[in-house]
């Protein structure tokens, strides 16, 4: 079945269950813009919840899940691993009391490590989805075990609000963007710098995202200080998403240093503006970067190895070039031109057979 166009877009909304809390500081969820890209699209669409409290929000869900009961014809869920399993489980439950369908989208690198401590719990929550989507082929072959037909729709990125510039040549400007969580080791990117100092004087690193509290700020802020990086360190708070473009843009190779991951969307957002990437072969990276194609791959935690695959761009000709060009084309796969459609069929479907 085709995608609904605007003109046939006459149908019972959508519910969209997750955390979207980008308007009170959190970080812009996928699901927020899927409901806006589909709306433009036509498609009615409900979102929930908003709520910063955790135990307000999983209310206000279950509130608006019951509230929205005869208006919605299909519920997406976004499932994340840890206590945000919970939430997902409770939403979920109510829909089957309610008998309303729903897909399941699934997020984060931890999600695979979670099933295995719970199998039974991911089999059964999966198990009731008329469609389960995964944002890579690494979540889709780690949970098939749990659910086999689990259907890849990537993240997806406005790769036009990205200006590529090919880096035929590149400065020693390193840049970090990621939230400040120990998950993603912010403390590896000052001792790679620290690394490469001597051969590079002039190198500079950026390093943007907001605090999640467990630490690893300061943790990182103490690095600094004990090798003397303060003047060659900048550390910026998140900034807001439209400015992330801009940011990037200042920088020429992009570290990735994260012990966990699925598809980042920083990394996307660094391929789509031509930046060199660095980044930990972790989760579903090898899944989405070709290394030494489009990206240079690390063992995760390795400062020595990162410091040198940075040194390889630096120095080695026409590698910068090679994957600057490469980063792009990876990139446009991810285009919200590409993507959209995948979920306006997903929907599509999903209400036909209701």
């Amino acid at each position: 079945m085709s995608p609904l166009t605007p003109e046939k877009a006459s149908f019972p909304a959508l519910l969209f269950i997750g955390n979207y809390l980008s308007a009170r500081g959190g970080t812009r969820a996928v699901g927020e813009d899927l409901a806006e890209r589909l709306r433009a699209r036509g498609w009615q669409v409900e979102e929930t919840s908003h709520v910063f409290n955790r135990f307000l929000r999983l209310l206000d869900m279950l509130f608006t899940v019951w509230q929205k009961r005869n208006a919605c014809a299909v519920a997406l869920v976004e499932v994340y691993s840890g206590a945000a399993f919970l939430w997902a489980e409770a939403v979920v439950l109510f829909l089957r009391m309610l008998k309303k369908p729903f897909v399941l989208v699934l997020h984060g690198g931890n999600l695979p490590r979670f099933a295995r401590r719970h199998p039974g719990r991911m089999r059964r929550l999966l198990s009731g989805a008329k469609v389960v989507v995964a944002p890579s082929r690494y979540l889709q072959e780690a949970l098939r075990p749990y659910r086999e037909d689990i259907l890849v729709i990537p993240n997806p990125l406005e790769v036009g609000k990205y200006p590529f510039r090919l880096r035929s040549s590149v400065s020693p400007r390193l840049i970090w963007l990621r939230a400040f969580h120990r998950i993603y080791r912010p403390q590896m990117a000052p001792r790679v710098l620290a690394l490469l100092r001597q051969s590079f004087p002039e190198i500079h690193l950026t390093m943007i995202g907001p605090d999640k509290g467990d630490g690893a700020l300061q943790e990182t802020l103490q690095e600094i200080e004990k090798m003397g990086l303060q003047n060659a360190v900048r550390i910026v708070p998140g900034v807001p998403k439209r400015e992330v473009p801009e940011w990037l843009s200042q920088g020429e190779i992009f570290l990735n240093t994260t012990d966990v991951d699925n598809t980042p969307v920083s990394v996307l957002e660094a391929l789509a503006c031509g930046l060199c990437v660095v980044s930990t072969s972790v989760g579903g990276i090898p899944y989405l970067l070709d290394d030494g194609k489009d990206a240079l791959l690390v063992p995760p935690g390795d400062a020595q190895a990162m410091a040198g695959a940075v040194q390889r761009i630096l120095t080695e000709p026409g590698l910068a070039e090679h994957l600057s060009r490469n980063a792009r084309r990876k990139a446009e796969q991810f285009d919200w031109d590409v993507v959209l459609p995948m979920w306006e069929k997903v929907f599509s479907d999903v209400i036909s057979n209701v």
